[in-house]
């Protein structure tokens, strides 16, 4: 996997723009993957599986990260892959952008309703993986897309962005809407996590944020 680190330094001594690039290569994939968390909500993908770019264009809007993904894969198997793959970039370069992490609110929670579905995400850029899900599903798939792949796409993030992550929907009928909420609840408790707030600070007791 190659990375790629932009950022130039501003009068407060922040970088001006965070973002990374992220490209991973597999006998069974291929993705290149941008993000730029001060960005505007703008998103170019370019992914075979079309339930998944959308929900990550909807992730772009509701985060107001900039994200451009070309990826490809052996879903003629199935799309676990690619989207586990696509996961693992994301994650990758939301650690690789955050840097060292000093002056970020560093959590995030956030509830979000999609009609009749409600979900929660709460988050902490603590250096350290963790994963909670509290979701169930009772259809397996979403058009053509399997729900099962929902729970591991997050999964990745998580693992390869060193953050804890919970996230839960509470209730809902709608299987669309209850994904969508989900996507969306975390795109909104991320934007607060990486929000600039402690001028200089790196809130954390042990000095560190790895």
């Amino acid at each position: 996997m190659n990375v790629n680190r932009f950022e130039k330094e501003d009068e407060t001594g922040y970088p001006s723009v965070r973002k990374a690039k992220i490209v991973r290569q597999t006998g069974e994939t291929s993705v290149e993957l941008e993000l730029c968390l001060d960005g505007q909500g703008q998103a170019q993908l370019d992914i075979p599986v079309p339930f998944l770019s959308h929900m990550l264009h909807l992730f772009a809007v509701h985060s107001g990260c900039d994200l451009t993904i070309q990826a490809s894969g052996d879903i003629e198997v199935d799309d676990h892959h690619l989207v586990e793959d696509i996961g693992i970039c994301l994650g990758r370069a939301l650690y690789e952008s955050l840097g060292d992490k000093v002056g970020i609110r560093r959590y995030g929670q956030r509830y979000t309703p999609m009609d009749e579905a409600l979900a929660r995400t709460v988050l902490d850029f603590s250096g350290r993986s963790a994963f909670v899900w509290q979701a169930e599903f009772r259809q397996d798939k979403i058009g053509q897309f399997s729900t099962e792949l929902v729970e591991e796409f997050f999964k990745s993030v998580a693992n390869e962005a060193r953050m804890a992550l919970h996230m839960a929907v509470l209730y809902g009928s709608n299987h669309h809407h209850m994904v969508e909420a989900l996507f969306k609840s975390y795109a909104a408790a991320l934007r607060e996590a990486v929000t600039l707030e402690h001028h200089q600070r790196l809130l954390s007791s042990k000095g560190v944020l790895e």
